[in-house]
């Protein structure tokens, strides 16, 4: 249950009720907010006296819920807005992972020609293999920071554990935590206490309830600024390497309060395939997308099969803004 407490209830009376109802806090500028575990249904009696309003909730999904915020979020990174009347669809493209200063300078040359915004890339890699390209770590965060200033660019890149967490929060513009991440309550506490832009992906072997728990746990602690990332979960399709779980998306855009950003690079893992999917997810009006893209590909150090190259990237964005259109969204 999420509770409104009067905004004039004494901030020690605050802090004795959220610890009788086993309650997060979060003050908010006209009033307190309480969530509960979800089990309690109906505000003790007791509390009546000084609860503006409550919300029920059959399960643990509250603060993302519809149900208590109807409109989606609005999300501002530096003027860059997503979410609430804004229909912007936003691209974040870039390489899978800084290689060099030449590579990301080149990448954020394109997203500059094409009016792109925002630049993606990985300095910290959740490797399934400990012989792969682990990422070039701080090094790439300062390049990354490079591009920022030469280029005007919103940075965002992933966070891998938590020995580096403060780093990538200091650096990035907006902090993506990984599929592999998601469960990761140090990483997802530290997250709600900054006030940074979260981009959330979704565990390949997640449920729904899952993944917007895992965002509660950033927005229970005071972050408002929660993005969830559909990017294919496993099922016993052989063929592709993730199943992009579009379905999903329907459900979170019914009954979640969270922009969506998609990501068909990682769901299908094969370049050809990228731009179908692409369309596909820009025609459901969902609020970004996650598009990895290189210089050249066939020289990556990590998910080269998926990227795309500067001239299918081109084509790709110029396909997109119709479609955009059409559902009433504008690229971005």
């Amino acid at each position: 249950m999420i509770i409104h407490l009067k905004n004039s209830v004494a901030d020690a009376e605050v802090a004795k009720v959220a610890q009788d109802l086993d309650a997060f806090h979060i003050k908010k500028p006209d009033f307190h907010v309480l969530v509960t575990p979800s089990a309690l249904q109906e505000v003790p009696a007791q509390y009546e006296s000084i609860t503006e309003a409550s919300f029920p909730f059959p399960n643990d999904m509250q603060l993302a819920s519809a149900d208590y915020f109807s409109e989606t979020r609005e999300i501002d990174i530096n003027g860059v807005k997503i979410g609430g009347t804004n229909n912007n669809t936003m691209v974040i493209a870039g390489p899978c992972s800084v290689e060099s200063e030449e590579q990301i300078t080149q990448s954020a040359e394109l997203m500059v020609e094409q009016g792109i915004k925002t630049l993606r890339a990985g300095c910290y890699k959740p490797r399934t293999s400990p012989y792969s390209f682990q990422g070039m770590g701080l090094e790439g965060l300062k390049l990354l920071d490079k591009m920022r200033s030469k280029f005007g660019l919103n940075i965002i890149t992933e966070v891998r554990d938590t020995t580096h967490v403060d780093e990538i929060i200091e650096y990035a513009d907006i902090i993506q935590i990984g599929a592999k991440a998601m469960y990761d309550q140090g990483i997802l506490r530290t997250c709600g206490k900054s006030r940074k832009p979260i981009l959330l992906k979704r565990g390949f072997g997640s449920t729904l309830q899952e993944f917007v728990q895992a965002a509660e746990f950033i927005l229970s602690a005071g972050n408002d600024n929660v993005i969830l990332c559909e990017r294919g979960i496993r099922t016993f399709e052989t063929k592709t390497r993730f199943t992009l779980d579009l379905c999903g998306v329907a459900y979170l855009k019914e009954y979640t309060n969270l922009p969506i950003i998609l990501d068909p690079s990682h769901a299908l893992g094969y370049r050809y395939g990228v731009p179908d999917l692409a369309r596909a997810c820009t025609a459901m009006g969902i609020e970004g997308l996650l598009i990895e893209v290189h210089p050249d590909p066939s020289v990556a150090k990590s998910d080269a099969a998926q990227q795309l190259d500067h001239d299918m990237f081109r084509d790709l964005l110029t396909t997109l803004h119709p479609i955009a259109t059409a559902v009433g969204r504008t690229i971005i």
